[in-house]
């Protein structure tokens, strides 16, 4: 992401050094690089966007497997963790001086500079190969809804009972069709309306689910549900509910959980687009602040009134389990806006990694034209589109193998949770809880130390259990599932 744009303003900040300093430093920041414009408003719509994703569907399904008592106080606990742990990896943006320290562009960037050495590259290893399964479990869940609007105009128009049968493959390649395009526009900051179409898109569907948990909730007149969540007999699509699998589900859930809250990954770059003064991180407290509050209490309606409606019936997807059926428009305008937006955030999280790999190739191979050469395609009205030969063949790569990947295995409600698992731990709190230590020198044993370390070793029980939980699923559905 910071290689090719740092390589044009350098060009730009050569020239402007004969200029008169005032007209410098109102167009670039401390840096060198171009003013940063970004508020808490602007802030806190990426982080809303990044947050507010598909996680939110399998929040019903998350809270039946908890039950009334823990199913809320998870979701309360986890959106505190993430406020907590996301202040201070805000406070990690710029290394020494909180106004005016060197600036971190990325989360790899800010573990180089306070932990170094192996830790980056064991970051920069999960923070990738996390990017890359979201990739994957967003074209799926795209499939799913496109899926979803099929079949509930196929049950509108031959009646509730017939059996539509619908291949998710043929949506995959398309939604594929449509990333490949989509990638194709470089760096992450230039598509700030994409943000605001994904945040609208995001409200419209998790309001449908609410909306018609609600309704189902006043139309029966009864809150189903119980304080300790499935019980142990339950006949669900996948099967009578056993003594371990209860255990398993608990556990999933919680990988569900924080699949749902996972967003510190992209915190930093959302950091790097808010002006200063004030100091960034005070803007970007703020923004979390904001964004969590707003979450959580989506996510408690969303995942409350679904689990009131359905109670231990409720769906791993609200909107696509066919819990509703009528009316049927409102299903198809709720899906239409998932996928809307899932295309918008499969780039949000795509971006950081292909800017990385274009970075590291430069790095590898400086003086290979297919690489740095970028050919100016003129567009009428706008500025020419720079046409890089690599970007363009490595990121069609890139789509066709996560696209594939889904084609394989289509469950990945499960596999999600593993993410959401193996994500949480090390990059919502392992590394912001070490590098703030290292920052603000935090004397080891003291009890600023030790509350931390006790925040991380839980944090670390909770992710293996979900990690734990969500492989048992995986291979229950392997038994049972066929390719193609």
């Amino acid at each position: 992401m910071s290689a090719n744009k740092g390589h044009n303003h350098h060009q730009i900040f050569d020239v402007s050094i004969n200029l008169p300093p005032q007209i410098d430093s109102k167009c670039f920041d401390d840096d060198g690089r171009l003013k940063r414009t970004g508020t808490v408003w602007t802030g806190s719509a990426h982080i809303i966007t990044a947050v507010i994703g598909s996680g939110v569907l399998s929040l019903a399904w998350a809270t039946a497997q908890l039950g009334w008592i823990a199913g809320p106080t998870v979701l309360l606990l986890f959106s505190f963790v993430t406020y907590y742990t996301s202040a201070l990896l805000a406070a990690c943006y710029r290394s020494g001086d909180p106004d005016t320290g060197k600036r971190n562009y990325t989360y790899m960037d800010a573990v180089r500079a306070n932990l170094g050495g192996f830790q980056v590259k064991v970051c920069g290893a999960i923070q990738y190969m996390n990017l890359f399964g979201v990739a994957i479990g967003y074209t799926i869940a795209a499939s799913t809804s496109l899926m979803a609007i099929e079949m509930s105009n196929c049950f509108h128009s031959k009646g509730d009972n017939s059996p539509c049968r619908v291949s998710s493959n043929p949506y995959m390649i398309a939604f594929g069709v449509v990333e490949i395009i989509f990638s194709q526009i470089p760096d992450f900051d230039q598509v700030w309306w994409l943000s605001i179409v994904a945040a609208i898109m995001s409200f419209t569907y998790s309001t449908i689910g609410l909306g018609l948990g609600i309704a189902k909730v006043t139309e029966t007149g009864k809150i189903r549900g119980s304080l300790t969540g499935i019980s142990i007999g339950t006949v669900t699509e996948m099967g009578t509910v056993t003594e371990m699998d209860k255990i398993w589900r608990s556990f999933q859930a919680l990988g569900a959980i924080a699949f749902a809250y996972s967003y510190s990954l992209i915190l930093i770059e959302i950091q790097d687009t808010i002006k200063s003064p004030p100091s960034e991180y005070k803007t970007m407290k703020k923004a979390t602040l904001l964004s969590v509050v707003v979450t959580t209490l989506f996510y408690m309606f969303c995942g409350c009134f679904g689990y009131a409606a359905f109670g231990d019936l409720s769906k791993g997807n609200l909107l696509t389990g066919f819990g509703f059926y009528n009316p049927y428009w409102l299903l198809d305008i709720a899906n239409a806006a998932i996928v809307i937006h899932l295309i918008g955030a499969y780039q949000v999280y795509c971006q950081p990694l292909f800017a990385f790999v274009e970075k590291t190739s430069k790095e590898w191979f400086p003086h290979s034209t297919l690489i740095t050469k970028e050919i100016d395609i003129p567009i009428p009205g706008y500025n020419p589109y720079k046409l890089n030969l690599f970007r363009l063949v490595w990121r069609t790569i890139f789509v066709i193998i996560t696209t594939i990947i889904s084609m394989l295995m289509p469950f990945f409600n499960d596999v999600v949770g593993i993410l959401g698992a193996f994500g949480f731990w090390p990059l919502t709190v392992y590394f912001p809880v070490e590098m703030y230590i290292v920052l603000k020198k935090i004397e080891k044993w003291s009890t600023n130390w030790i509350c931390l370390q006790i925040l991380s070793v839980t944090c670390l029980i909770i992710s293996i259990a979900a990690a734990v939980g969500s492989f048992a699923e995986v291979v229950s559905d392997l038994k049972v599932y066929k390719p193609f």
